[in-house]
């Protein structure tokens, strides 16, 4: 009787002859890169450091394509990109110590935004592992314990023939709902030690379906068929995991309005006749979603953003699917099931009883009728305009890419992103820098124009990040709103002290700068920026469009105004 465990894949003769003969002058830097090509890597971001040139030198040897940026953060912003856009772990390598810890602020954006992104560092000697204090360039007694608050996973390589495991465990966990980013380190003495072992082929690391209870959809779906006023509000989990069709049939069949979040932007039709858009910054929704007898919440842990901080006070029955198991209630009681987006809306799909409300429509016009009438009366015409502007310019299919920054703020609620997953931003962990060099990342695969918008004070993060632009020629338009400062800092520390500090910058003249770059750049005005931003889409390559301008931000409603 033979048993499947029993079964073992026997190597061709070909592959035989090749690991009998792996190719001379590799070193373990090769069993990196061969591993991620193995496991279908293609792209890989990241910047050079002395305990890490085992890695790089092996990038020559390899197909990988490589797009290195001029600081860590920003090459974490990069890969955090090409992996929210393409569903991909993304590799970004890193040296040791200060490169490594350059590159925290932007794993925790991609831990707090479920991006896919495989962080592989180096490290000093083994000899110097566990904290002895040798001594050695860029040495921390535990460079490991920096990033376990940060990443899903950490993985320490002692010798070569661990790394193909490690790498592959680590691709696992990154891929795995809920996607993250994951920490690989491997000491300078490995990666440049000669090797003899075979050149690795293709690793299985197979992510891990995360299934949903079925007594527990089976619960939900009968509370659903039940309801009255059934409503949804769509995270970034039903992004990440591609169920954007699944959450619109189900929607349908349940007659139940959707409001999206920040992080979950497109993830349903924005002028589909159910949807509330993305308007969760306005006490009408929050009222809206508070009078759901039963409140389906897919992929969002109800966060500070999402639930209009905090103010939101749910009196139905909430359900609750999120693959994060530590947001699963963690701000609400709900009928919690933890499981990937996709495979719970489709069991949902199969099991509610359809529902005939015409009145769903109909209450969904009128809540943004007044919320329109909010924001009308409140006298914020360039806004609107300049945000019109950023729309019509932006192609079809484009994907766009958002700093902190108050033009940012008014899109998470009020930009249609037409289409699925074509907006991000910054907004899951919330620092500066993010735009410019998360869309050099998706732009990696140059097959469309992408946009990047910052402030002034954002894009000073990102400045050196022209160069990488102009040495890849990537099509990325980088939209500059230049209001000469922390903008929505001095807003709201004018609002609560009466006068704002250490909000001011002096700042360059952009333009000029990105043209030293060789970077096109152009100044424009709220009348003309349509137009310039267009053109600048249009062109090959990088550009800059520069807007002076100082924008408001909408009032809140969290604070009873």
């Amino acid at each position: 009787m033979t048993h499947d465990h029993d079964l073992v894949l026997r190597p061709t003769d070909q592959q035989t002859a090749a690991a009998l003969n792996p190719p001379p002058g590799r070193n373990g830097g090769d069993l990196v890169v061969e591993t991620l090509a193995g496991l279908g890597a293609t792209t890989v971001f990241g910047l050079p450091g002395q305990h890490a040139l085992g890695m790089f030198d092996a990038l020559r040897r390899s197909s990988l394509t490589y797009v290195g940026l001029r600081v860590e953060n920003n090459a974490g912003f990069a890969a955090d990109a090409y992996g929210r856009i393409t569903g991909e772990a993304a590799p970004l390598l890193l040296s040791t110590g200060p490169g490594a810890l350059t590159s925290l602020a932007a794993l925790q954006e991609a831990a707090a935004a479920s991006a896919p992104v495989l962080a592989i560092s180096s490290q000093i000697p083994t000899a110097g592992l566990g904290g002895g204090r040798h001594g050695y360039l860029h040495e921390l007694p535990d460079q490991a314990a920096s990033f376990r608050g940060v990443v899903k996973s950490v993985h320490t390589v002692r010798t070569q023939s661990q790394i193909p495991s490690a790498i592959a465990a680590a691709w696992k966990s990154a891929l795995t709902a809920p996607h993250g980013p994951v920490w690989v380190e491997i000491p300078q003495d490995v990666l440049l030690a000669p090797t003899a072992l075979p050149v690795v082929t293709a690793p299985d690391a197979t992510p891990q379906d995360l299934v949903p209870r079925p007594e527990l959809t089976a619960v939900a779906a009968d509370l659903l068929s039940r309801a009255e006023r059934p409503a949804i509000i769509a995270g970034g989990g039903v992004v990440r995991s591609d169920a954007s069709g699944k959450l619109r049939a189900l929607a349908e069949k349940l007659q139940a309005p959707v409001v999206t979040t920040f992080g979950g932007k497109g993830a349903f039709p924005w002028e589909h006749p159910l949807s509330m858009q993305s308007w969760l910054e306005d006490r009408h929704t929050t009222d809206f979603l508070e009078d759901a007898d039963v409140l389906l919440v897919v992929g969002s842990g109800l966060g500070e953003l999402s639930s209009n901080y905090h103010t939101f006070k749910p009196r139905g029955r909430v359900i609750q699917i999120e693959a994060d198991l530590g947001k699963l209630e963690s701000n609400h009681l709900a009928l919690g099931i933890h499981a990937d987006a996709r495979l719970a809306l489709q069991a949902l799909l199969e099991t509610v009883q359809e529902r005939t409300d015409e009145s769903a429509p109909v209450r969904v016009r009128e809540l943004l009728r007044r919320v329109g009438e909010r924001i009308a009366s409140q006298e914020l015409t360039l806004e609107q305009e300049v945000l019109g502007s950023v729309r019509q310019a932006l192609p079809a299919g484009s994907p766009s890419f958002w700093d902190m920054t108050i033009l940012a703020y008014w899109a998470w609620s009020a930009f249609d992103p037409r289409g699925t997953n074509l907006m991000h931003s910054a907004q899951g962990a919330g620092g500066l820098g993010y735009g410019f060099p998360a869309a050099l990342g998706a732009a990696a695969d140059p097959t469309r124009p992408v946009l990047a918008v910052s402030g002034d004070g954002g894009a000073l993060y990102s400045i050196a990040e022209l160069a990488t632009a102009r040495q890849y020629d990537l099509p990325v338009t980088w939209l500059i709103v230049d209001d000469g400062g922390y903008g929505i800092l001095r807003e709201y520390m004018t609002d609560t002290f009466g006068q704002a500090t250490a909000t001011e910058l002096t700042r360059p003249d952009y333009v000029a700068l990105a043209e030293s770059f060789g970077v096109p750049g152009v100044r424009t005005t709220p009348d003309t920026l349509e137009e310039d931003l267009a053109k600048a889409l249009a062109a090959p390559g990088p550009s800059v469009v520069v807007l002076p301008a100082v924008l408001r931000m909408f009032a809140p409603t969290h604070l009873g105004q």
